[in-house]
């Protein structure tokens, strides 16, 4: 039955998440992005509940690759695993900073290439590792204005997304912290919101560059808990300005403070906060964070 083989599926990428975590312990190899995402798969495989998990595992492995008269360079894979995977291919993006545009999207059409035909229907995250590793510098010297691949066609298969990250933290009461998370955003054209207290609740939506760009800034401070609860990623067909300002949902980053209680005045009436997001058609996010219906 589909729900035996969903439940298959799902084991396979606990099993396979567990082994990239045993074999790469440290942060900046691999790190699960999207915390929620996995806690609802174990869920799943756990309890064989039927509520089939909402969102993909996201997660990035860093790849440091040999580079002739370069020395080391960084290679990111910014993975999801879509729910049917291993029976579906997973999905990659490599990066790196020394990458032109036309010479990332051939190595990522090509190392879909040599999932395609090497691996329908088995876990493959090292394999596509270890293709990156072997083969990824080889792409950083490729010239490709003479390759049949246009310019026009690199624009095209250009598509600018749109993100939206609501990050947790146990606490936000720090005045510097609070400062930087309204500076960053500004400057890295981010609107949402950001509320202090405890628990502290953040909003970015933006560019998705900007907004791995503030979530790195961020989570190098020192924080008791912080991890990104919900990750919203839509793709632009023009990725316009206009089109960029359709998406969003805050006008600007602003700090929003519900009327607070509590012994130091730091705990947020969350009935406020269930409004203010619901006036911003994002009401189903209080589940994701709090665990509850809003009211």
């Amino acid at each position: 039955t589909t729900e035996m083989a969903n439940q298959e599926e799902a084991e396979i990428q606990i099993s396979e998440l567990d082994l990239l975590s045993s074999m790469f312990p440290y942060e900046e190899e691999f790190a699960v992005t999207d915390q929620l995402a996995l806690a609802e798969l174990k869920h799943y495989v756990e309890n064989e509940s039927a509520e089939v998990p909402s969102s993909k595992v996201q997660f990035i492995l860093n790849v440091k690759v040999e580079v002739p008269n370069a020395s080391m360079v960084e290679f990111s894979m910014a993975c999801a695993l879509p729910f049917k995977y291993p029976t579906v291919l997973p999905e990659i993006t490599v990066r790196s900073s020394l990458l032109s545009r036309s010479q990332q999207i051939l190595l990522n059409s090509d190392l879909k290439t040599y999932l395609m035909q090497n691996f329908s229907g088995e876990p493959c995250m090292l394999s596509a590792r270890e293709w990156v590793k072997d083969h990824a510098a080889a792409y950083i010297d490729k010239d490709l204005s003479s390759s049949s691949m246009t310019a026009s066609d690199a624009t095209q298969s250009e598509v600018t997304m749109f993100t939206r990250l609501w990050i947790y933290s146990h606490h936000i009461y720090n005045k510097q912290k609070r400062k930087n998370i309204l500076d960053w955003a500004k400057e890295l054209s981010l609107s949402g919101f950001c509320m202090p207290g405890k628990p502290g609740v953040v909003c970015v939506e933006g560019l998705q560059s900007g907004c791995e760009e503030f979530w790195s800034r961020l989570r190098r401070l020192t924080w008791k808990r912080i991890l990104i609860r919900h990750r919203e990623d839509v793709s632009l067909e023009g990725g316009g300005h206009a089109e960029i300002q359709k998406q969003r949902k805050f006008p600007a980053l602003e700090e929003k403070c519900f009327d607070a209680h509590g012994a130091r005045g730091n705990h947020m009436d969350l009935g406020q906060l269930y409004h203010f997001l619901e006036e911003k058609g994002c009401a189903d996010i209080f589940q994701m964070y709090f665990g509850v219906e809003g009211h």
